[in-house]
């Protein structure tokens, strides 16, 4: 050891070690900054988290609320489906599960859209009236022409026809008009009498030769009754001629309970044709008296 050495100098290691010794005597700088950061991380976290936590706590109350409010909409709407009757006339179609599901202002839409659906849905006839088929059935047709042929039968008329003399027959009936088929042609008048007195009449007549044959037996209710034409008149029924291929034929029509003795057309006629119908009687006697009942 050398006496040129300042007593007052360090060595190097000791003051290695004083500055460790003042770094370890003075930690508290280094702690607190630490402690410092730490805290403020925590404040930031907790400013951060306050308002996340108030939005889903405001979202779970929202929640909530709605779950509430849509639970109590669907018991409204049960209880109104309920006390619902459909008023009579009208169709109201209802789904309960999309009732209970949508809220009421839907309701109250898909209503106003079922009404609509049902004004929408009506009749033809609520807006036109209905027009009905002008032609007549055929009941009506035949009483309309019963009434006819009865109305020309009470007065007496005769048209379409005249009186011409025909080759071998003598007096005949031709047609002036055209007469369609099943058309009243004329009637066969004469005195309408029951069997008894007509067979008596019958006896007289053949008592004089030039008596022609006019009477005309028929049928009715179960009845024989014949109309005697016999009597000279200006009708034209009882001196049209015979034909078994004739173009009229003859027919009962019934007024008021009495029989008479018609002639309709049983084909088309045209005018200028001569009228004739089948006497219908095919007994010897007769043909031998009348050659032309053959014909």
């Amino acid at each position: 050891m050398s006496s040129s050495k300042s007593p007052g100098a360090r060595p190097p290691l000791q003051e290695e070690n004083s500055v460790t010794h003042h770094e370890i005597k003075c930690p508290g700088k280094a702690s607190n900054e630490m402690f410092k950061k730490e805290e403020e991380k925590r404040n930031l976290s907790s400013t951060l988290e306050g308002p996340v936590k108030l939005e889903e706590q405001k979202e779970k109350e929202t929640k909530g609320a709605s779950q509430e409010s849509l639970h109590n909409q669907k018991l409204e709407t049960a209880e109104t489906l309920k006390n619902m009757v459909p008023p009579s006339g009208s169709v109201v179609v209802v789904n309960a599960k999309q009732a209970l599901k949508k809220p009421v202002k839907a309701n109250q839409a898909s209503r106003r859209k079922v009404q609509g659906k049902t004004q929408q849905n009506r009749k033809v006839t609520d807006y036109y009236p209905v027009r009905r088929s002008s032609r007549k059935s055929k009941a009506e047709l035949q009483s309309e022409e019963k009434k006819k042929i009865d109305e020309l039968i009470e007065s007496g008329k005769e048209e379409g026809m005249k009186i011409d003399f025909i080759d071998g027959k003598g007096r005949g009936v031709i047609a002036t008009k055209q007469f369609a088929r099943g058309e009243f042609v004329v009637e066969y008048h004469g005195d309408l009498i029951e069997i008894t007195d007509a067979k008596k009449r019958e006896a007289l007549y053949a008592q004089d030769p030039s008596t022609g044959c006019y009477m005309y037996y028929f049928q009715y209710l179960s009845k024989t009754f014949c109309v005697d034409a016999t009597r000279e008149t200006n009708r034209l029924g009882r001196l049209i001629n015979h034909s078994k291929c004739g173009n009229c034929q003859t027919k009962l029509h019934d007024i008021d309970g009495v029989p008479h003795l018609i002639l309709i057309a049983s084909r088309d006629i045209k005018a200028g044709e001569e009228l004739l119908y089948d006497y219908g009687d095919r007994s010897r006697a007769s043909i031998e008296a009348y050659p032309w009942l053959k014909h």
